[in-house]
């Protein structure tokens, strides 16, 4: 008679039963968790993949207490209440259910993303570029599962659809320059144009990448100050990466007197070639007497430097210059430079003179 008494509309008997269930799963959970968790660190502290980690986070911050809300859900299966109550332990448990699978499904997406970038070189860099990407994710995925729940929950989610499609629209319309930015943005993510630390030219802005946001990206210019772009102007223009960059390729023009003899003119792309050849990180490519200019006799020269740094480029240049000016000394040859031949009567005078004096005149 005991067990068969009446409490908020159930026997006694059928409490005790769902709150035995309660009572010895949670313990056994309580039991289990330590020395199965212990365990599985001690396993996959010994194994070189972080999927086994992520699995044991997932346990310990989502699944297990799943399974206690579970575990209250099913109990009260052998409970009867009224259609108010069942509606709001419906609606408590469809809540708590749905919040742990969304938190669940994030985080498998969070350690997909950042598992896929952790491989390639810069991988800390490019997780840092990987945020904005992560949340914009997580933010559509709980709005699908906000959107689940209230269906669930009794309410017709046509309206609120149809609402947030009007809305959409507007809203694209009003923000069309920041959603040109944020889908520039996925394509930099995702085609990698640049990356921070890279070394780029814009038209005629020259920096290294520091930031790259949802919206804008920011440039350290050589003369010291932060340049801020919208990712839409990035990718709508023509970029020069010089990190990419694996060769230089240098081009320089010599000219010499029209007095300087033809055994010397054919010695010079001699010399060059050996001055540029003992140089480290520099590969001699051709060197030709290339025209008879207004006043000199004019050589082009072309050779390869095996690094993208700036600073290397212009210390082999430099180095190279010297010598042939110090060749060049010992050889008698001299550089030309603008000149004019004046003639008068039967004969010529040569007269030198700089460009300045000849405009002048």
């Amino acid at each position: 008679m005991f067990w068969d008494k009446l409490f908020f509309g159930n026997p006694l008997k059928d409490w005790a039963i769902a709150i035995g269930i309660i009572v010895t799963v949670f313990l056994l959970i309580k039991l289990l968790k330590k020395p199965a968790l212990k365990k599985l660190q001690k396993w996959t502290s010994s194994t070189a993949s972080t999927f086994d980690d992520f699995i044991l986070l997932t346990l310990e911050t989502t699944v297990i207490p799943l399974l206690y809300f579970i575990t209250v859900y099913f109990a009260l299966q052998y409970l009867e209440f009224n259609s108010t109550t069942d509606h709001v332990l419906h609606v408590v448990i469809l809540f708590v259910s749905t919040f742990y699978i969304l938190r669940l499904v994030t985080s498998f997406i969070s350690y997909l993303i950042n598992s896929f970038i952790g491989r390639e070189e810069g991988s800390e860099s490019k997780q840092k570029q990987a945020r904005g990407l992560i949340l914009i994710l997580k933010g559509v995925i709980w709005i699908l599962g906000i959107v689940f729940l209230l269906n669930n929950s009794g309410y017709d989610v046509t309206t609120i659809l149809a609402g947030l499609g009007i809305g959409g629209i507007a809203i694209a319309l009003a923000a069309q320059t920041i959603l040109g930015d944020l889908f520039s943005y996925f394509v930099i993510f995702f085609d990698r144009p640049f990356e921070i630390g890279d070394f780029i030219i814009v038209g005629d802005k020259i920096g290294a990448v520091e930031y790259i946001g949802i919206k804008t990206t920011r440039v350290k210019a050589i003369s010291g100050e932060q340049i801020v772009f919208s990712n839409k102007d990035l990718t709508d223009s023509r970029l020069h990466n010089f990190k990419r960059m694996q060769r230089r390729r240098v081009v320089f023009k010599t000219g010499v007197t029209y007095q300087t003899s033809a055994e010397l003119i054919k010695k010079i792309p001699g010399m060059i070639n050996e001055i540029i050849g003992s140089k480290e990180n520099a590969d001699f490519d051709r060197s030709h007497f290339s025209e008879f200019g207004d006043f000199s006799l004019n050589f082009e020269t072309v050779y390869y430097i095996n690094s993208s740094d700036y600073n290397i480029y212009m210390d082999v240049q430099q180095k190279i210059y010297i010598e042939i000016l110090e060749r060049f000394e010992k050889e008698k040859i001299e550089f030309a430079y603008p000149t004019q031949t004046l003639f008068a009567g039967n004969s010529f005078v040569l007269k030198k003179e700089t460009a300045e004096e000849r405009n002048f005149s």
